[in-house]
């Protein structure tokens, strides 16, 4: 099979072309930071022509059968099998995923999609009960017409996927703009497969541009009804300010000060595998990812000697090599940051129990110990390899530090009691939390979102197609009404 070609031009009404701006993206491998490839970025000439060519195909798209749009959707997830290999390649030299973390998405990605295939014939309307005698109300459940994507750089695939194949699949057309460190596997890879899987011209539009030139007016756009972003919280915030002064929908999926709570009667042994990934999984690149450890101080030496000797056991380099787990952080100003919040930390009194280096952009598996929940490190997203552990007293202690943050993605609480854990975890403002498991997971039929600076909306499942449908109310007079006094 051949590999995919062209994928350094933008994807319009079904046609691969160039880009009309005076601007260029330039891909870089973020572990050696050599050039992947260069792509003439789109203008805002680029963005109105995406958004006609989806506006035209959504009028047809909309109306075709639901076996079309599933056989449509299957189709893909066959495609994206037989080209794994070349996918997880692209993931490892553009997004810096180690082999495993490249598998793994690719195995979420298919999740989705296959959830995404059965939508069609999930698009149920309602007939209602009418006040009126001789009426029958119904509702109608119909596609939006066009969604405007946005999707970030650390799971670019799965992430931007979770929005193409419910969309296509509720019968809207999309364009989407990926982030500028990841365009071929945020986007061109998926507008791909799916022209390769006989997708009508127009249904699926990319623009790759930088955010400085088009991202204003790509969220103003009068065409898109709803705008899908995933990414941070300040970003989140003006696109819901953009798109609140064109009145359209939003769905925005933010970022986290994600907690790991151990109790004092928790397993530490469990609870310290499962903070290893919750950390440590793709650099800690992920919304998903633990941000602050609380801990109970009855138990806080025995979880900090094992996490950092397990620590010390992670891989960490060159994300194509064998055994990797922990590569590159996206691009250098991202260690920079992490860094500068990581020494403000040491020097207000925390612990270094291990790591602490880096070299280039990989940044080692770093713990850090004492640490106040005020502190830079604990105050802010990290996204990155550094584990900052929080020492706790009580219940109550631990609760107020949780909930301290203008946060609520997700969460983790580990204890051997269950229903000591659930009444915990239901105290904690999140959209998600997991008992006796780590803050890192996602199941393509259960609802995905968060609360308060975490974002709006829900994905995946019958939750994604209230996002991504509109209903309309129509009723029917079967008997002459009563209008008296007026008749």
């Amino acid at each position: 099979m051949e590999k995919y070609k062209n994928l350094d031009l933008q994807f319009i009404g079904g046609e691969w072309v160039k880009g009309s701006s005076s601007k260029e993206v330039e891909n870089h491998n973020p572990y050696n930071n050599s050039v992947i490839n260069k792509t003439i970025g789109a203008s805002q000439n680029d963005v109105d022509a995406a958004h006609e060519a989806a506006k035209k195909a959504a009028k047809s798209w909309g109306k075709e059968l639901p076996q079309k749009r599933a056989e449509i959707i299957q189709k893909a997830v066959q495609i994206l099998k037989q080209r794994k290999d070349e996918v997880v390649e692209w993931l490892i030299k553009e997004a810096g995923s180690t082999r495993v973390k490249a598998e793994v998405e690719v195995q979420i990605t298919l999740g989705i999609m296959n959830e995404s295939a059965s939508f069609p014939t999930r698009m149920h309307g309602f007939i209602f009960d009418s006040l009126t005698p001789g009426k029958e109300s119904r509702a109608y459940r119909k596609p939006l017409g066009v969604i405007g994507i946005i999707s970030p750089w650390n799971f670019p695939l799965n992430l931007s996927m979770r929005s193409i194949a419910p969309a296509i699949a509720t019968g809207n057309a999309i364009v989407l703009k990926p982030a500028s460190q990841t365009p071929v596997t945020g986007a061109l890879l998926a507008a791909k497969i799916f022209e390769e899987a006989g997708l009508p011209k127009g249904v699926f539009n990319v623009v790759v541009g930088r955010g400085s030139e088009i991202g204003d007016y790509f969220v103003k756009h009068p065409i898109s009804k709803l705008i899908s972003f995933t990414g941070s919280t300040p970003v989140g915030r003006n696109i819901g300010k953009l798109a609140g002064e064109t009145v359209k929908r939003v769905s925005l999926e933010l970022g986290g000060n994600n907690v790991f709570v151990v109790l004092d009667d928790a397993n530490i042994d469990n609870a310290v595998n499962a903070a290893l990934f919750g950390k440590f999984m793709h650099q800690g690149q992920i919304c998903m990812s633990t941000n602050r450890f609380l801990v109970d101080e009855k138990v806080a030496d025995e979880f900090v000697e094992k996490f950092v000797k397990k620590a010390k056991d992670l891989k960490s380099g060159d994300p194509s090599e064998e055994g990797t787990v922990i590569g590159p952080l996206i691009d250098h100003d991202q260690v920079e940051r992490i860094t500068k919040d990581f020494n403000e930390s040491v020097k207000q009194g925390a612990i270094i129990r291990t790591g602490g280096k880096s070299e280039g952009n990989v940044l080692e598996p770093t713990i850090l110990d004492n640490v106040k929940d005020n502190m830079p490190i604990a105050d802010k997203e990290i996204f990155g390899p550094v584990a900052p552990v929080i020492r706790f007293s009580s219940e109550e202690e631990a609760l107020e530090i949780a909930n301290s943050k203008d946060y609520g993605l997700s969460g983790a609480v580990f204890t051997k009691n269950t229903e000591r854990g659930v009444a915990f975890a239901k105290k904690i403002e999140t959209g998600m939390i997991h008992i006796n498991d780590q803050t890192v997971n996602d199941e393509p039929n259960a609802p995905f979102g968060g609360e308060k600076g975490s974002g709006i909306g829900r994905f995946n499942g019958d939750f994604i197609l209230e996002e991504f449908t509109r209903l309309q109310w129509i009723t029917v007079q079967h008997e002459p009404r009563d209008y008296a006094p007026f008749a």
